[in-house]
């Protein structure tokens, strides 16, 4: 009796040690020449195609898969579809990671994509009128981030000690009765002709033929902190891949293409 006691002791250990050797394969560490990397379709695409060039010459294949909305890329980087993504500011990361207990790091600084206010309508704010619509993206990131555009545009103030929890109720001041309508980030530039002025993201303004740098009647000030990073998963941010993907995404080529093909609409930030 004592044997097959003994036997079974044994048996439950091996199962024990083969779950943890389980455990220790689901966290391996990014393959040195290659890395997926999610963006968002525009502007992130197109700057990730240049660092692909370069990383290229540095023994790494970059993959790019490109999405079409703001959450897609954190989804599939947890799910582990993908291995980076380049997109998002970081008061956007820390949203995420907190709403999701999102086990995300971010391991460099790319560019600022300063936020503007468009309108079909109008060419300078000064030319609203009481009760005019403008619109702003929905999602609470892109949201907060719009309100305080417009506070540094002299629209509306905020609540004082609002911080980066402000919505539309924390508008404590709205001289001209301006209604604001929240929403989706990636839909706002097709709606322009609905509204008076609408406060868009740059990757969304480019893909619908607005150029920020000579469109935008006002544009997010330089000393915004939402800037660009690339983001993994904590487990890999040391690995060679992402070391690599970062020095040809922070190199002296990509810096030159942002800087010329948009114009000074996107500003390198490192």
């Amino acid at each position: 009796m004592r044997k097959v006691l003994g036997l079974f002791a044994s048996g439950l250990l091996v199962l024990a040690l083969t779950a943890c050797g389980g455990g220790a394969q689901q966290s391996a560490a990014i393959p040195e020449n290659k890395i997926v990397v999610g963006v968002t379709s525009g502007l992130h695409e197109e700057i990730l195609e240049k660092v692909k060039e370069v990383a290229a010459k540095d023994g790494l294949e970059v993959e790019l898969k490109a999405f079409s909305d703001f959450q897609m890329p954190n989804i599939a980087l947890v799910e582990k579809e993908i291995d980076a993504n380049s997109y998002q500011t970081i008061p956007f990361l820390e949203s995420y990671k907190k709403e999701k207990n999102a086990d995300l790091t971010q391991v460099g600084q790319t560019v600022l994509n300063p936020m503007g206010v468009y309108s079909n309508k109008i060419k300078s704010l000064d030319e609203l009128k009481e009760g005019d619509k403008i619109g702003l993206p929905s999602d609470p990131t892109n949201s907060v981030r719009a309100l305080l555009v417009f506070q540094s545009a002299g629209l509306i103030k905020l609540k004082d000690g609002v911080g980066d929890d402000a919505t539309v109720l924390d508008i404590a001041e709205n001289p001209k009765k301006l209604e604001f309508i929240e929403l989706d980030a990636a839909q706002i530039a097709k709606q322009l002709d609905d509204l008076t002025a609408a406060a868009i993201n740059t990757s969304y303004a480019i893909k619908n033929n607005l150029n920020p740098g000579k469109d935008a009647i006002f544009l997010e000030q330089k000393d915004s902190k939402h800037h660009n990073v690339i983001v993994v998963r904590t487990e890999n941010k040391d690995d060679a891949a992402v070391q690599k993907l970062v020095k040809a995404y922070q190199s002296d080529e990509v810096k030159k293409f942002v800087e010329e093909h948009f114009e000074g609409s996107v500003i390198p930030v490192w």
